[in-house]
C-alpha cells in the first residue's frame, strides 16, 4: 500500500476554467471514489482524512462519497455500515452510483436480479448471505432479500443525486454536456459516459466523479476523475479541495 504525503499539491499546471472553481471560504470538501466493497480501504483511507483533519485543523469539513459502494469487492454489506456510521460521527453527503440503483432495482424485482449477479451484485449477495451449495437463483434472490436490514434499504433509498459546493459539482457518472445542472436528469449523473467524457466543454462548475476507473486521478479543465478502480488495484483516492487548493490522499 502507498499513502501520498499527507495533503501534497497535486497541480503543477495553471488551469484555464471559465471560473476559477473554489470552495466557500471556511469549507474544506473531502470526495471519495468509488469504494466496490473494499471495507478494507475505506477504513483506511476515513483513518488519513481524521489525520488530515487532526493535523489541518479549522474549517468545516463535509465528506461527499461519489457512489459504487456496492458490488465487486467482498465487504459491500460492511461498506455500507461504516458509511452509515461515518454520517452519525462526521458531516456526510453520499450519492448514488449504478450500481446502487441496479441493487435496489434488484431487491425489488427477480427480474432485475440475473443482470445485477453478473455485473458485481453475487459479490454483494455473498457479503449478506453465506454461499450454499444447490441455492438456485430464485432461493438466493429470496434469501438475500431477508438478509438485507431495512436500514440497508432505507440508505440506499436516499442517496443523493448530486452535491454542489462552490463552483464544484459532485456527482457519480458526469453530467449531460448542454443542459444546466437544475435539469440534469439523476439517470444521466449516474450513468453517462462517453458523452460526458468526452466533451471539453465547461458545465457550469468544475466536476467532481468517478464512474469510470483510470490509474490515477484525471484531471481536466472542466471535470476531475477520482475513480482509481480501487477494488483491483486497492488505490482508494480522495480528493480535498480548500479554497483554491487541490490535495490528494490515497490508500
Amino acid at each position: 500500500m502507498t499513502l501520498l504525503k499527507p495533503r501534497p499539491p497535486v497541480f503543477d499546471d495553471v488551469l484555464h476554467e471559465p471560473v476559477a472553481p473554489v470552495v466557500p471560504e471556511n469549507m474544506r470538501v473531502y470526495a471519495i471514489g468509488d469504494v466496490h466493497g473494499r471495507l478494507d480501504l475505506l477504513t483506511t483511507l476515513q483513518e488519513h482524512i481524521d489525520e488530515d483533519m487532526g493535523t489541518n485543523p479549522g474549517p468545516n469539513c463535509i465528506e461527499v462519497y461519489l457512489g459504487d459502494y456496492v458490488d465487486r469487492g467482498a465487504q459491500s454489506a460492511g461498506v455500507i455500515d461504516a458509511l452509515r456510521e461515518r454520517m452519525r460521527k462526521r458531516r456526510v453527503v453520499c450519492l448514488s452510483g449504478n450500481h446502487e440503483s441496479m441493487m435496489l432495482d434488484a431487491f425489488v424485482s427477480q427480474d432485475a436480479f440475473p443482470h445485477w449477479l453478473r455485473v458485481g451484485g453475487l459479490e454483494t449477495v455473498f457479503s449478506y448471505i453465506t454461499p450454499t451449495p444447490g441455492l438456485d437463483e430464485a432461493q438466493m434472490w429470496k434469501s438475500w432479500r431477508e438478509a438485507v436490514p431495512p436500514a440497508h434499504v432505507a440508505f440506499l433509498q436516499q442517496l443523493h443525486s448530486h452535491f454542489v459546493c462552490g463552483n464544484y459539482a459532485f456527482v457519480h457518472a458526469g453530467l449531460r454536456p448542454g443542459v444546466p445542472l437544475e435539469l440534469q436528469r439523476r439517470e444521466d449523473m449516474m450513468w453517462i459516459r462517453r458523452e460526458f467524457l468526452d466533451c471539453p466543454d465547461w458545465f457550469g462548475h468544475c466536476v467532481v466523479h468517478g464512474h469510470t476507473p483510470i490509474r490515477e486521478a484525471e484531471v481536466l479543465s472542466n471535470r476531475i476523475n477520482i475513480d482509481t478502480g480501487a477494488y483491483a488495484t486497492g488505490h482508494l483516492t480522495c480528493l480535498i479541495l480548500e479554497g483554491a487548493d487541490r490535495y490528494l490522499i490515497a490508500t
